[in-house]
């Protein structure tokens, strides 16, 4: 158990990014809305990310330099300037949805608080522009930026594991107070479509090429990439499940349930072992996720960005701590220009997360053609399993852009 623990490292990163509160947010829709149809698209996704996040480390430690300084030099550097581009949008709306769950976690504190009166736009904006303050001083003052990175996050899962296995087995063992009903409509496809960006999230996945070496992985270290690979995203897809099927079990199916439309109506989840607590346990559990997924989600984005631009591609070079800053900023200008306008927080968070789809097929498309070189040969050779899979992400990531292309407009237009 001991050795399994240590070669837990970098794609803990990875889930913890992937496991943010817009995430949280979105598959307790699913599960409100699906039931158990939602369950085969997690588990799918989970094994997708998996092969994903073993391609992208083992890619890590064959090449001596990073993804991108590799795709510049076979390639061009204007297609790693692409690739770099590509994440960095996607982290911003990645960002933007991580952004509007902390307002949304916070704001029924801020009611209980003062007697009901909602938080007003002035409040938002100031909120907002604290935290991302305080995550960037963060940024720059922290000594050993990626030592500290993987400890928070490996305490910040292992809470969130055992909160929501605990949460989860209480639901199942409250007898519910409706009887069940078939839901009259199909489920929300944004929805479930961001569900499925934030579980197999090529874009974390190829940010773990570059943590393997922030790590000083090498190929001698290369199954202990598979290793964490597997458990890490394991750990992920099992936590996303549990907060699935506990929205499931709360939610589908209840004649009288109300469209997720606040944090407090999904926090409903958690009254089975919280009981009046729930939207405060909720809120704060929002609170946490949002720190974890902004510093790292913002590193993904500000670190490949830089390196695609031949600035650096470590957490010790300058560039890549600038560009995190500036993914943060976007990230926030565009939450900020989101929430003036009125609607559902759960509805544009959810948004933005099935925005994250559009891009991913290039970065899967990179991947693999850096784990399909003819000199990675004996004990750099890629094995076939993790190109299998990685082949099929490709697959899948086409189609899931496709089709999220085609919500997104269907959305747009009515």
């Amino acid at each position: 158990m001991k050795k399994l623990l240590q070669s837990i490292g970098p794609a803990i990163v990875v889930a913890a990014v992937v496991l943010g509160p817009g995430s949280i947010l979105t598959s307790s829709k699913v599960g409100a809305t699906f039931g158990p149809l939602g369950i085969p698209v997690i588990i799918g996704a989970a094994i997708l990310m998996i092969g994903m996040v073993a391609l992208a480390a083992r890619i890590g430690v064959v090449y001596e330099d990073s993804a991108c300084d590799e795709l510049s030099r076979r390639l061009g550097r204007q297609v790693a300037v692409l690739v770099g581009g590509i994440l960095f949008v996607l982290v911003a709306l990645f960002q933007s949805s991580n952004n509007i769950a902390l307002v949304a976690g916070l704001s029924p504190l801020v009611e209980m608080g003062t007697g009901g009166e909602p938080m007003g736009n002035t409040a938002k904006l100031v909120l907002l522009v604290v935290f991302n303050g305080f995550v960037i001083a963060c940024l720059y003052l922290m000594r050993d930026l990626y030592k500290s990175v993987e400890k928070l996050m490996k305490l910040l899962i292992g809470f969130m594991v055992i909160a929501f296995l605990v949460n989860f087995v209480v639901a199942y063992l409250t007898p519910r107070d409706f009887e069940p009903v078939t839901p009259e409509s199909k489920g929300d496809l944004i929805a479930l479509l961001g569900m499925i960006g934030t579980t197999f999230s090529v874009g974390g996945a190829f940010y773990q090429s570059y943590l393997v070496k922030e790590k000083g992985w090498g190929i001698p270290e290369a199954k202990r990439g598979v290793i964490d690979s597997v458990v890490s995203i394991s750990v992920l897809g099992m936590v996303t499940l549990v907060i699935l099927l506990t929205s499931t079990r709360v939610f589908f199916g209840d004649p009288n349930a109300v469209e997720l439309k606040s944090v407090d109506q999904v926090a409903r989840q958690l009254e089975p072992l919280f009981g009046a607590w729930a939207t405060v346990i909720f809120s704060l559990g929002i609170f946490a996720g949002a720190f974890s997924s902004f510093l790292v989600n913002s590193m993904i984005g500000g670190t490949v960005m830089a390196d695609s631009l031949g600035k650096g591609s470590r957490l010790t070079d300058s560039w890549p701590i600038h560009m995190t800053a500036a993914a943060l900023l976007v990230g926030m200008i565009v939450a900020i220009s989101s929430l003036l306008k009125e609607g559902s927080t759960v509805a544009l968070i959810t948004f933005a997360q099935a925005l994250t789809v559009l891009g991913i097929p290039i970065l899967a498309a990179a991947l693999i053609y850096l784990g399909t070189r003819k000199e990675l040969v004996s004990d750099r050779k890629v094995p076939g399993w993790i190109l299998g899979l990685a082949c099929v992400g490709l697959v899948v990531s086409i189609v899931l852009a496709i089709r999220t292309a085609m919500a997104v407009w269907d959305k747009i237009q009515g």
